[in-house]
């Protein structure tokens, strides 16, 4: 098992600003968020935390200096699964506090401001208003400051007082054994004040609940699960803390026309059988305007003489635009055959005609299975 001191790069002599010093500079270093997951620096990181929890106890650390390793293990903590996480925890509350203190959504000095929760909001919206961008107005419930006390909780007039029990701390710390364990105050619920002569506006919390109607602007080219952030449009701080920010979720609704892949826009179009046959002009959705594309975004597709279902034809810069470019996907239209019903007398006798006209070379596709199937059936039955 390593040594305490290596593991943290000290003397066995050094001070605790070194000590705290060198595990901040390691810990940042090796801490998980930071490696993409890595095993690798996950494990040194648990390494470099144990080591810590020993080290910066003044007790702890004078039993490793004087029996080692079994000085501690079993007995204050020490090796994995030792339950050593509880210390780790308020460990890297005191050390790193505002260093991680966004990372985990916001840390709040102890009596003092807090952030206000970061909240988040689902909107739905059109694949047009995904492809053209758009400003949409939304109605969140959100808490804000109580203007009658100024967000302090406390009659106008009036001051919260320190709490006496924890001393304004907001935290208190008990003794079990060799550990000592921090916990919230009992008696202002960590705040470090307590409110005698509460608002009645907001009763003593400082803040309101309120619906608040908001302007978001939707950025074209959006995808279905972008996320917009509204910095400062989340809850209220507590005693003055800055607000928190507002996450706008998107899910784009399912078009009746268009499937979306990427950048792409794929659109399923019928074609008479005739215009398949022959070739010709057919018409197409489209959502962007301009040459060859009326105002009824109506955008006009060249069939290529003898087209069966399933043959696409590719529009180049007709699909959805790109969030990070000037890059815009393409529009591909997929052809569909369709056959002709409840035919006149005179149109079934034309295609009776046309049927008897036609050979292999009008069905090379029919031609090609109908061969395949005869030495199907000549293997099967040996005739």
């Amino acid at each position: 098992m390593r040594d305490y001191y290596e593991i943290l790069g000290v003397s066995r002599g050094c001070d605790e600003a070194a000590l705290k010093s060198s595990f901040r500079k390691l810990a940042m270093e090796h801490h998980p968020d930071r490696n993409g997951g890595c095993e690798e620096a996950e494990g040194r990181f648990k390494e470099i935390n144990e080591a810590y929890s020993i080290l910066s106890d003044p007790q702890k650390r004078a039993r490793y200096d004087q029996f080692g390793h079994a000085g501690v293990n079993g007995g204050g903590g020490g090796g994995p699964g030792s339950g050593q996480f509880h210390d780790v925890n308020d460990i890297f509350n005191e050390v790193f506090g505002d260093v991680f203190g966004d990372m985990f959504g916001g840390r709040r000095q102890r009596g003092g401001p807090a952030r206000g929760q970061d909240l988040r909001y689902d909107l739905e919206i059109s694949l047009e208003q995904a492809y053209a961008g758009s400003e949409v107005e939304i109605v969140v419930p959100a808490s804000i400051q109580c203007e009658a006390c100024d967000g302090s909780g406390a009659k106008p007039g009036t001051s919260p007082t320190v709490c006496g029990t924890c001393g304004g701390a907001g935290r208190v710390r008990a003794s079990q054994g060799f550990f000592s364990v921090e916990r919230a105050c009992p008696r202002c619920g960590g705040s470090g004040q307590l409110i005698l002569d509460p608002c009645v506006e907001c009763r003593g919390h400082g803040q309101l609940r309120k619906e608040r109607t908001l302007q978001v602007r939707i950025p074209a080219g959006v995808d279905d699960g972008a996320r917009i952030r509204l910095a400062g449009e989340g809850d209220a701080g507590a005693r003055g803390g800055p607000r928190g920010d507002l996450y706008i979720f998107l899910s784009v609704k399912p078009h009746e026309l268009f499937d979306r892949d990427g950048l792409d826009l794929l659109c399923t179009v019928p074609v008479p059988m005739t215009v398949a046959a022959l070739g010709g002009d057919i018409e197409a959705p489209c959502l962007m305007g301009g040459e060859n594309c009326d105002g009824a975004c109506k955008i006009e597709v060249k069939v290529p003489e003898g087209s069966q279902t399933g043959r696409t034809v590719r529009l180049k810069g007709r699909g959805m635009p790109s969030l990070r470019s000037r890059e815009r996907g393409d529009l591909i239209v997929e052809l569909f055959v369709e056959t002709p019903t409840r035919l006149s007398a005179r149109q079934k006798e034309l295609m009776r005609e046309l049927s008897d006209l036609c050979g292999e070379q009008q069905h090379p596709k029919s031609a090609s299975f109908i061969g395949k199937a005869k030495r199907f059936w000549e293997e099967v039955t040996g005739v």
